[in-house]
């Protein structure tokens, strides 16, 4: 799905502890030239983040859009994400945020995932993710949901990573 049409800008990214990262974002209403532009900016703030996800959330604009580009040159974007199904098998990955850079950690997921989204227009779409793109998924939905990634891992291993932000950002 391509969605490159308009001069891009590159947007703040908010970083960990902002309050903004705990925001429950809203849906998308209106479909227009305006969300056409955050999408372009969205992925160009990405890409200079060297990330491979980001929500406009990370940006501080709390709305549900999601940018995913796990092959380069391949960007998809999600508007108003939603996860229908998700499978019993677990998978382990490594994530880390464009809102906490380096720092990673492994988290259990689910592997697969059935989604409903919409695209530029507007139109409602469904997808079956697996294997890292369901990780991805899974990871920036939590975002759209007020959930930063480091809650889904337990108090000593969340801990463990915030001190290793901190020292790196010292």
């Amino acid at each position: 799905m391509t969605f490159l049409g308009s001069p891009m800008a590159l947007l703040p990214i908010l970083r960990y502890p902002d309050p903004g990262l705990k925001t429950v974002c809203a849906p998308v209403t209106v479909f227009d030239d305006a969300l056409s532009t955050l999408a372009d900016d969205l992925l160009e703030t990405m890409r200079k983040a060297a990330g491979v996800g980001i929500t406009a959330a990370h940006a501080g604009i709390f709305f549900r859009v999601v940018v995913l580009e796990l092959k380069p040159g391949e960007p998809r974007l999600y508007i108003n994400p939603e996860i229908l199904s998700s499978s019993t098998e677990r998978i382990q990955s490594t994530e880390g945020s464009v809102s906490m850079p380096g720092v990673t950690e492994e988290l259990d997921r689910p592997r697969a995932i059935r989604i409903r989204f919409q695209d530029l227009k507007g139109e409602h779409h469904e997808a079956v993710m697996s294997g890292f793109e369901a990780v991805c998924m899974q990871h920036e939905i939590d975002q759209l949901d007020g959930i930063f990634w480091i809650n889904r891992l337990s108090r000593l291993k969340r801990e463990r990573v915030i001190k290793r932000f901190q020292k790196a950002n010292r």
